[in-house]
């Protein structure tokens, strides 16, 4: 694994809000991220969730559009790592932790969610958005690792990252349009910012800041555009009222300001202060 950050690293990251990494994984690391994830998919039978029945592509209380506009978007698993020994020892990695950890200046990292994200053929574009302004938190420094299980290219649904955005933007949630643009109406100032597109082969992957404004293109190809993908939360993150993919028995115990340590559902995965790992 091509875990190493430098320092230059990290001041384009923060600079930048995003991150490419070449080589993430190396073609056996890819093989078993390959078949784990179709083991982990296989096993979970179509549910999206660990803890609900809701399949893929239905209405699960997050995304409305079941069969619509963005039912066709891409096919999104959650928290395999809950569900699949071989995917939890992969997204606990502490490397991966570290990483996270040092790109984003903090102390500790936990697992908000893992979550699989498949573009089938013709599937339709991803709009510009925001992640953070969607979870049960709220921390500027808030991250994810998007890893390319496919060659991805313009042709089949590469991400886009708007540079610098991170910085600016906030946590209202101005949701997700089938409008590609319609993010512009609460951020104009970033209307005339120059897009990187993010063409990477399989084993190489992404770090973005979940307060930087990004997009994927639609699958153009009669192929699948497979990626996994992991939202860190940092450590000593607090609750700010919103459920997003908390099971009901623990949303119920929740209050705003609690703080969001437990370990069965966001798992501490590197910690600075105290050499603790998963």
């Amino acid at each position: 694994m091509n875990d190493k950050i430098t320092p230059q690293d990290i001041a384009n990251y923060q600079e930048n809000g995003f991150l490419i990494i070449d080589d993430f994984l190396n073609a056996e690391e890819l093989d078993i991220w390959r078949n784990a994830v179709d083991h982990a998919l296989k096993n979970r039978g179509g549910r999206k969730f660990p803890h609900s029945e809701v399949k893929t592509g239905e209405s699960d209380g997050i995304n409305d559009d079941a069969g619509g506009y963005f039912g066709k978007v891409f096919d999104q698993v959650i928290n395999l790592w809950m569900t699949d020994d071989k995917i939890k020892e992969l997204i606990l990695d502490p490397r991966i932790g570290k990483m996270a950890a040092d790109l984003a200046q903090v102390d500790g990292i936990r697992v908000w969610h893992d979550q699989a994200l498949f573009k089938r053929p013709w599937a339709n574009p991803t709009a510009w958005h925001l992640d953070t302004p969607f979870w049960s938190f709220s921390h500027r420094q808030a991250l994810s690792i998007w890893i390319a299980l496919d060659d991805v290219t313009i042709q089949n649904g590469c991400l886009y990252f708007l540079p610098g955005t991170h910085k600016e933007t906030q946590f209202d949630e101005p949701g997700i349009a089938a409008s590609i643009g319609d993010i512009f109406d609460t951020y104009p100032q970033f209307k005339e910012t120059n897009p990187v597109a993010s063409v990477i082969k399989a084993g190489s992957c992404s770090f973005h800041n979940g307060l930087n404004i990004h997009a994927a293109g639609p699958n153009m190809t009669t192929g699948f555009r497979r990626a996994m993908t992991c939202a860190f939360m940092p450590d000593g993150s607090t609750f700010n009222g919103k459920k997003n993919v908390l099971p009901d028995d623990y949303f119920s115990t929740l209050k705003i300001g609690d703080l969001l340590d437990n370990d069965a559902q966001n798992p501490l995965i590197y910690s600075r202060l105290d050499g603790r790992r998963s």
